[in-house]
């Protein structure tokens, strides 16, 4: 674990390229720290000036006490590097780079800050940056950035420590949250990333109590397989990361290859990872400071569903639009909870959900007292929204007061939201900041309410379990496996193929044509032979012996036409199977992300509907299932309009075999099972093509 406290928490400061003039980074800095009261030593460099503000100046960064804890380096790109060389031979513990021209920069700037992180690393300094701008340690009142940024104490509030590679987004996202009425624990930029990335902060932040969730930004995971473990440390101890990743566009993953010299990743693959590692995954700014602010001030959200409350016929009926569109269940009102509720309300509201109070509380404020009761005690409902019209302060001052009421005598274990409807009314803060007090989370918005919402239930509703079953390992060759050795090598896992036989000779192709029984289908096969229908490499429906002769020939001809080089193992003789429906299944070892499992539908629908699924390895059969049920032509595997039900269970257990040689063989780089071809219900599947590419 990477020793933070002297970046963190300094006793002292160094500012390299001190100014005088306002603006300036390094006078920004100056004033940020005078502003805030930070009482440790500060040192100021710049070899043309005595003196800053009434603060001496030193001309060197040698004549630097010994051991000062963090210096600030607000100077150009190429004077950098003397300057970091500079500290590490006086000691000091940590150093911040705002410079940017690095990584990002071209291979001049690369080798650059490949030097800073071999120097941080020989002299055990702790680097933030470069191309970042800085720190805020708001617990201790310490800013070590150029951005003027109110240090505001966490006094007691919820709080959230943000993790951001983008500095300009770290200053946004915390502008956000405190504007929620939240703490923030600690704010860090990342940049670069030359000696120090956001897992060092992540796994700092885990051990700080203060810090019951963490706010992340990132455009590339530098470590993944160190951060899906802090995920996974973060989710057992009770603490939630909310994560916003751009990438899921081509032009965005090439922005973040320029911006943080960052790679551009795999969008999909990181997002199976984190999410099985409890992390909850956003696609905005907006959603990651309302996710956050739900996750910090209201009680959890447990697995179920929502109730809604509001004073509008046409807003339930957009409330249900909505509900359908991101999945979020509201479940009717039934049994007790709908007793109870008959006798809450006049006979002219029907009992429903969302239920219209009307504007029956403006002459009954207890109604909404009323309404809550029976909900809170119901497990079906996880968490309860109010849809609620403002208008004005004076309508504000009839509503808010009674709803405060009520959740303060009703002590909810459950959240409970406010969502005005009407965006923009002049609603006092003072009802807010009730509202937040009382631990009710305040929408402007309904729709950023339940979608918000919507991410806790998506966390909820996951399994974590694993699948209680051994890794496989498999005996691999370097390079390709041919198909007739890959199905050797996979079908005792369990994994059924097309019964018939490899033959090098025209006399074995005729005994297992024999065995398996005609029609037959001959495959080429060879290493290097990997896409064997471009080359004429197979060939279907043969009849009789007669035609297996013909086609044995006509097989090695057209390989040979299209690469003589190419030298036939022999050919791959199955019988030919029932028609039925197809998947693609395949499977990949990613060097950064570890093993997943891709499955979807075949066809010309896996590339126009972009109907697939990733999926974790160490799936439980049932989660398995769920994800197969996830995709969008899901329904068709259980029957849809007439159509029977497919065996969902042989394309799970086919999976979960898959998933065993993944996590027991880490040589595996990909394996390749298209297609997949599924029957009905109780009669199985079969995968008619195996490719495995071994390191």
């Amino acid at each position: 674990m990477l020793n933070l406290s002297r970046l963190l928490s300094p006793k002292s400061v160094a500012i390299v390229g001190a100014s005088p003039t306002p603006g300036a980074l390094g006078n920004s800095v100056l004033q940020n720290l005078e502003r805030h009261g930070y009482s440790g030593a500060i040192h100021l460099i710049n070899p043309k000036r005595d003196e800053i503000g009434g603060r001496p100046c030193l001309k060197s960064i040698d004549e630097l006490p010994e051991g000062v804890d963090a210096a600030v380096l607000a100077i150009p790109g190429p004077a950098v590097l003397p300057a970091v060389q500079a500290l590490a031979r006086r000691g000091v513990g940590a150093a911040i780079i705002f410079s940017a021209g690095f990584a990002e920069g071209g291979a001049e700037g690369l080798a650059a800050q490949a030097e800073v992180a071999r120097i941080a690393a020989e002299h055990g300094m702790v680097i933030e940056g470069p191309n970042c701008l800085g720190m805020v340690n708001y617990a201790a009142g310490i800013p070590l950035t150029f951005v003027e940024t109110p240090v505001l104490p966490l006094e007691g509030k919820p709080a959230v420590g943000i993790v951001s590679q983008s500095g300009a987004m770290a200053v946004v996202l915390g502008t956000t949250l405190m504007a929620k009425g939240l703490g923030i624990t600690v704010s860090v930029s990342t940049g670069n990333e030359a000696a120090s990335g956001v897992e060092d902060y992540v796994e700092h932040l885990l051990n700080d109590p203060a810090t019951p969730a963490i706010a992340m930004i990132v455009e590339q995971f530098r470590k993944p397989a160190r951060f899906l473990a802090l995920a996974e440390q973060a989710r057992q101890a009770g603490k939630t990361i909310v994560l916003l990743h751009p990438g899921t566009s081509s032009a965005a993953r090439e922005s973040a290859a320029t911006h943080t010299g960052a790679m551009a990743g795999d969008w999909q693959l990181m997002k199976a990872k984190v999410e099985r590692a409890g992390v909850v995954l956003v696609d905005s700014l907006e959603a990651l400071g309302d996710v956050t602010e739900l996750v910090v001030r209201s009680k959890p959200v447990r697995r179920g569903g929502t109730a809604v409350l509001t004073e509008s016929g046409a807003f339930k009926a957009l409330t249900l639009d909505l509900a359908e569109r991101i999945g979020l269940d509201l479940p009717e009102m039934d049994g007790a909870t709908a007793a109870r509720m008959r006798e809450a309300i006049p006979d002219f509201i029907p009992v429903s959900n969302p239920m219209d109070l009307t504007a029956q509380a403006l002459v009954d404020p207890d109604l909404y007292r009323r309404t809550m009761e029976p909900l809170l005690v119901d497990d079906n409902f996880a968490a309860l929204v109010f849809g609620i019209i403002q208008t004005d302060e004076a309508t504000s001052a009839r509503k808010f007061p009674p709803i405060i009421d009520a959740v303060k005598a009703l002590k909810p274990e459950k959240p409970v939201i406010f969502a005005g409807l009407d965006d923009g009314a002049p609603v006092p803060a003072a009802y807010i900041d009730a509202l937040r007090e009382i631990g009710v989370t305040y929408f402007s918005s309904p729709d950023r309410a339940f979608r918000a919402l919507r991410h806790l239930n998506r966390l909820a509703e996951r399994d974590f379990a694993s699948a209680d079953s051994a890794p496989v390992t498999l005996d691999l060759p370097h390079g390709v496996v041919p198909e007739y050795r890959a199905k050797a090598l996979l079908a005792p896992l369990g994994i059924p193929f097309p019964q018939g036989g490899f033959a090098a000779t025209i006399d074995e192709a005729r005994a297992v044509a024999a065995t398996v029984g005609y029609p037959v289908a001959i495959k080429a096969q060879a290493a290097a032979l990997s896409h064997k229908s471009d080359a004429g490499g197979v060939i279907l429906n043969l009849a009789d012996e007669a035609a297996l002769e013909t086609a044995w020939d006509r097989l090695y001809g057209n390989v040979a036409a299209y690469d003589a080089d190419i030298a036939l193992d022999g050919a791959l003789i199955e019988g030919m199977g029932a028609r039925g429906t197809e998947l693609i299944v395949g499977a990949r070892n990613d060097p950064d992300w570890g093993p997943v499992i891709l499955v979807g539908f075949g066809g010309v629908t896996a590339e126009l509907l972009h109907d697939v699924r990733l999926l974790p390895v160490d799936l439980t059969h049932d989660a398995i299932l769920a994800e197969l049920r996830s995709l969008k032509q899901g329904a068709l595997l259980d029957g849809y309009r007439g159509s029977g039900a497919l065996d969902i269970d042989a394309v799970a257990t086919l999976i979960a075999a898959l998933g065993r040689a993944l996590q027991g063989t880490p040589a595996i780089r990909e394996i390749d099972l298209n297609p997949v071809v599924v029957y009905p219900r109780g009669k199985g599947v079969v995968a008619l093509d195996a490719l495995i590419l071994a390191e």
